[in-house]
């Protein structure tokens, strides 16, 4: 990759340096940061284009290995971090008073820690570097969606594209369905893995070797010592720290779910036998290869290619011509998502169009 390409994947810190400008704003300045995702980024994604080049074969070892793009990663898993404790801070004792900055506020962060954050998380939650999965758990642990950290990998990687996964949206499902579907079945199959693997195992569900207690747990405990620190150095309790918490989680979480009913909606893989499915390929999820959202989301639009190789690193993810493609970056299609009759009239066709291509019916 040229050093353009390079430097591109930094873009994603450009939210929080409008976060931090429209904080010093005030007011309906904390909302800048909104505007630049859902109006700014689609006008410029629209203009530049899609990017369909791949990396030569010959190069994607050497691409695949290059430590640049890992620390690109490992360097916005501790600046999130910071910068949440920044943001922790400023609720507490800066200048965000009035509901409007809360709201504008606690949105725009969502977007960095949903938006980029889980996907940093995604990226390394797929590699075997106990580093990179430890920074994957880190990232999620900010949002509260630590789970995901087991369900993503053996669940939604093995089941997508059929009725048995929650993170897969049917045809005519409306995104608010689709959201209570894929977080509380989502949340309750990581559990059910878990205790299967420890079964397997010899050991005990209800014991510290359990991840999803730690994964419980773990968020709790570190808001609550961030809580208890500012209080004791405020004299009163900082009910802010948890507000802010939780309230940014439950948008970075929902962010991510909008994500997950854009990348999948609607396909299906055929079942060959009872209970059996064709393999993965990069025909079974919506691809989108337009070039600033994909800098900006490390090349999680190039999904098709992610799911069928799912070990592959962002960087040298490839675009496939077959696989069905989105109209739009993911930056626009999630504001889509959010009003079903518009996004059933842009994507229904689509749908019918892909399954009767593969000779199935859209379900």
């Amino acid at each position: 990759m040229n050093i353009g390409r390079k430097l591109g994947f930094f873009t994603a810190f450009i939210l929080p340096a409008w976060i931090l400008l429209g904080y010093t704003l005030g007011g309906w300045g904390n909302f800048i940061t909104m505007l630049h995702v859902f109006i700014l980024m689609p006008l410029i994604d629209q203009s530049v284009g899609i990017n369909t080049q791949n990396i030569p074969k010959e190069k994607v070892k050497a691409v695949s290995n290059e430590f640049y793009y890992r620390f690109v990663t490992y360097i916005w898993t501790w600046f999130q971090l910071a910068f949440l404790l920044w943001g922790i801070y400023v609720v507490t004792f800066g200048n965000i008073n009035t509901p409007l900055e809360w709201i504008g506020f606690t949105l725009s962060f969502a977007l960095v820690t949903g938006g980029i954050g889980i996907t940093v998380a995604h990226e390394l939650g797929h590699k075997k570097s106990p580093l990179e999965r430890f920074y994957s758990k880190l990232l999620l642990m900010t949002v509260c969606y630590m789970h995901f950290y087991i369900e993503h990998n053996k669940g939604h990687h093995v089941h997508v594209a059929t009725p048995e996964d929650p993170a897969t949206a049917h045809k005519n499902e409306t995104f608010y369905a689709f959201w209570v579907r894929s977080v509380f079945m989502g949340y309750t199959h990581a559990w059910k893995i878990e205790n299967d693997r420890l079964r397997r195992k010899g050991k005990k569900p209800l014991s510290l070797d359990n991840s999803m207690i730690w994964f419980a747990v773990l968020p709790i405990l570190f808001c609550a010592a961030i809580t208890f620190v500012l209080s004791a150095y405020a004299g009163y309790f900082t009910w802010q720290v948890p507000v802010f918490f939780f309230a940014q989680s439950f948008f970075a979480f929902s962010l991510l779910e909008l994500v997950n009913y854009v990348e999948h909606y609607g396909i299906q893989r055929k079942e060959i036998s009872e209970g059996r499915y064709e393999r993965v390929t990069p025909i079974h999820s919506w691809n989108a290869s337009h070039l600033i959202s994909n800098f900006f989301l490390f090349q999680l639009q190039r999904h098709s290619d992610h799911h069928a190789n799912a070990i592959k690193r962002y960087q040298v993810l490839d675009h496939y011509d077959e696989s069905p493609q989105l109209p739009a970056g993911y930056p626009t299609m999630i504001i889509i998502a959010l009003v079903p009759p518009l996004w059933f009239s842009m994507m229904n066709k689509r749908l019918e169009k892909w399954h009767s291509s593969h000779d199935l019916q859209a379900a």
